[in-house]
């Protein structure tokens, strides 16, 4: 429990910190729009894609969706699949299309119920053994994340997306042909470098469930 407590104080001092920074770039959700009509092919028009691999923009969190295609725009965050795609946008025209995904309603997801047990322990509480945070105090009980921290929300993600991400953190843990754009912090880098195979695959699916 102290465990978490500390995790949650540090988000939080973390979130100030960025807007003690200057905030974020006002993004013009009509001009986003405008933007993204190559994104909807592997993110769906209202940024809910089907292909369960892809992930869900729409309410993913402005600040964290600009901070994402400025890391992959700038080889921070190197993903093959986004080669070319936002090389060439200024920081202003991510900002639009971030302010037009955050706009759009996300669509439910389901879980598994054979690892929905799993999968809320983890979430709301951790594993203070190993010293994984619980999840929901940066991203929330609900699962909705905190946009002004830069938190994404993750209810309704794909499960499969969900996992995919931690299984990529928990490598960047140690090598850096993981995920590595986490922060300097490592908060996600640490949290999944102690999660199991199967601890991964329940809080994902377990996320995908929240509305």
């Amino acid at each position: 429990m102290m465990f978490n407590r500390a995790i949650a104080t540090l988000a939080l001092l973390l979130a100030a910190n960025v807007a003690l920074a200057g905030g974020v770039m006002k993004g013009d959700a009509a001009a986003g729009e405008a933007l993204v009509g190559s994104c909807a092919a592997c993110h769906g028009a209202d940024g809910n894609s089907l292909a369960p691999t892809f992930p869900k923009l729409a309410g993913l969190g402005e600040r964290y969706l600009l901070k994402q295609m400025k890391d992959i725009r700038d080889g921070r965050r190197p993903v093959a699949l986004m080669a070319g795609q936002v090389d060439n946008m200024t920081d202003q025209q991510l900002a639009d299309i971030a302010a037009f995904y955050d706009g759009q309603e996300r669509t439910a997801g389901t879980t598994d119920p054979d690892l929905v047990r799993l999968g809320r322990k983890v979430y709301l509480a951790g594993i203070a053994e190993r010293k994984v945070a619980a999840c929901s105090g940066c991203h929330s009980p609900s699962g909705k994340g905190n946009g002004p921290g830069g938190y994404p929300a993750l209810a309704g993600q794909h499960a499969d997306y969900v996992a995919q991400q931690l299984e990529m953190f928990r490598l960047g843990y140690e090598d850096e042909s993981g995920r590595t754009n986490g922060g300097d912090s490592k908060i996600m880098r640490t949290i999944a470098f102690g999660l199991s195979d199967l601890e991964i695959k329940a809080v994902a699916s377990y996320v995908a469930g929240l509305q």
